[in-house]
Order: C-alpha cells, then sequence, then structure tokens
C-alpha cells in the first residue's frame, strides 16, 4: 500500500548579502534554510540586495509562496512585486519606527530652537526659540512611523491631527483627516510632519500650492520619502522666509548633491537618512523575521503585509 504523501517543512532562502544574526534567527526557526530559490518557498530579502536580480530571480520560482524586504518603503522593488503579484510581500513597515520617530521629534526640536543656525554661529547671537509644548501639529501619515510620532508628541501635549488615506481615526490623535482635506489643515499648524508612504497618490503631496498655505513660523520635518515635498518649492519657501524652518532625513533628489541649495540654507538641518543607521535597524529586521517565520510556518496572518494595490 503506498504512503500518502507528505507535505515538506517550509523552507525560505536568503537573497542577498549576508546578514549576521540571520543564521541564528533560522536555526531557532520552524522553517528550514534552503539554499535553492527555485526550490523554496520562502525568501529573505537582506539589505543590499539587487532589486532586479531579485525580479529576475523570482519570476520562474514555482514553490515560491512569500517574500519578506527590508524596507519599510517598496518602491525599490516594484518590479520584482509587478513580476510576481500572485505572491504575499511583507515588508518591514512599523519595525523600525521607534528610532525614526525619535529622529523626527529631534529634528522638530531643533529647527523650534534654532539650532540650524545656533550650530554654525561663531558670535553670541539674541535670544530665540519656541517650545513644542501646547503646538498644533499635522503629521501625514498613519504607519508605525506616524504613531510612533503621535505618541512622542502627545508628550508634549501637542494638538495633533493626522492626515492619512483611509477615513479611519487614530485613537492617539485629537483629530483625523483623510488626505484630500490636507489643505483644510496646513493653514492651523505649527509642525508638519512627513511620515507617509511614497506612492502614485502622494508623490507631490506637499506641492508648491501647499506649502504656501503654511504659515511663516511653521516648521516642516520629512522622515518618509524625499519625493513627498517638491524640493524646489521647499527651497523656495524657506529662502523667501514662508516658513520658520525644515528638517530633512530624506530628501528629492537623494543623496543630495553637493552644492545643492538647501546645504546652504541656514533654516534647515538635512540628516543623510541616518533616520534608521544599519546598527538599528539589523536587530529590529531580525526580530520581524523570527516573528513572520513562525507565522509562516503555523499558517497564521504574517506581519507587515504589503498592499500591492496601495502601493505599501
Amino acid at each position: 500500500m503506498p504512503h500518502a504523501p507528505t507535505t515538506p517543512r517550509p523552507a525560505v532562502v536568503r537573497f542577498g548579502p549576508a546578514l549576521p544574526g540571520l543564521p541564528a534567527v533560522l536555526a531557532r526557526s520552524p522553517v528550514r534554510a534552503g539554499t535553492d530559490l527555485a526550490r523554496a518557498n520562502g525568501a529573505l530579502v537582506t539589505f543590499g540586495a539587487d532589486p532586479g536580480a531579485l525580479a529576475t530571480g523570482i519570476a520562474d520560482a514555482e514553490l515560491l509562496r512569500w517574500v519578506q524586504l527590508p524596507t519599510a518603503g517598496i518602491e525599490l522593488f516594484a518590479d520584482a512585486l509587478d513580476a510576481r503579484p500572485d505572491l504575499v510581500w511583507t515588508s518591514a513597515k512599523g519595525a523600525y519606527a521607534r528610532p525614526v520617530a525619535e529622529h523626527a521629534l529631534m529634528l522638530t526640536l531643533a529647527v523650534l530652537r534654532d539650532l540650524p543656525r545656533r550650530v554654525t554661529a561663531r558670535t553670541w547671537q539674541r535670544r530665540s526659540g519656541t517650545s513644542l509644548h501646547g503646538l498644533r501639529v499635522v503629521v501625514i501619515g498613519a504607519g508605525g512611523v506616524a504613531l510612533e510620532t503621535v505618541r512622542l508628541l502627545k508628550t508634549f501635549r501637542t494638538h495633533v491631527t493626522v492626515v492619512r488615506r483611509l477615513a479611519l481615526p487614530v485613537d492617539a490623535a485629537d483629530r483625523t483627516v483623510v488626505q484630500e482635506h490636507l489643505g483644510s489643515v496646513l493653514p492651523d499648524a505649527d509642525v508638519v510632519v512627513v511620515a507617509a508612504a511614497l506612492t502614485d497618490a502622494t508623490r507631490g503631496l506637499l506641492s508648491r500650492d501647499a506649502l504656501a498655505l503654511l504659515r511663516p513660523t511653521a516648521v516642516l520635518v520629512n522622515v518618509g520619502r524625499g519625493a513627498l515635498i517638491d524640493t524646489d518649492a521647499l527651497v523656495d519657501a524657506l529662502r523667501r522666509r514662508r516658513l520658520r524652518g525644515a528638517g530633512l532625513d530624506v530628501t528629492d533628489p537623494e543623496p543630495l548633491p553637493d552644492g545643492h541649495p538647501l546645504w546652504d540654507e541656514p533654516r534647515c538641518i538635512v540628516t543623510p537618512h541616518t533616520a534608521d543607521t544599519q546598527e538599528m535597524i539589523e536587530p529590529l529586521y531580525l526580530d520581524r523575521i523570527r516573528i513572520n517565520l513562525a507565522a509562516f510556518a503555523a499558517h497564521r496572518d504574517l506581519i507587515g503585509r504589503v498592499d500591492v494595490a496601495a502601493g505599501y
């Protein structure tokens, strides 16, 4: 009498450069480590992986069911997602929320306290600066980074309005509005923190017209993606003192070229996409992998599942 076929234990492969700590995570996982993408039903993409090579590699991987991406934003891997819309894709969205939100708060406080010009000063200047306590803040986005930013901001008894795509309230915020109503909340904002995903619907969201709605005393902080803001319009607004200042961890273009006007703008801080350094995010990504490997083996819902149609 023939034996009934058995279902092999799920196998995942690493795609991309070696990630310290990943072998140990795999060794303790209910999912076995594979070596051949064509024979695996899961793929763990690591930092520095070639997006084009990933798209090519998964095209004919018939057993593949799930791919874990290392980034919160998925725009770099758009071709791979287009090549295999049948797969379950998960990103690192939410995994890096704490360090990025911390950076957003740091940039906010720095600009409010006039640190862009303080750190380059070579003479004693007049006293100035604004406290964050009690200010009206608009947070654009409702993902992990945005929600953690809201949590930190509420420590300062701020009034927080969240702007998001879906008409669902954010419990921690004082107010939630949909993206189409962004223009109605910008005129009253003391601080605007941009923490949204970059999609076709959000590209250039802070346009020249939108920036013109902000008060000259407003502060703009971006920890999302550079292309969410019209860079030329931002440069113009800062130069003409239509904004108090800006704190940017992401820019468009990125890297920001030497000699770009933003480098010389005295009321702007630019950090080189360091809200989440490699040292910060590696253990967080390994934790996300560990959780999703266990869920994958047990046929449970995976964390950070990508909505391919929405673009994040």
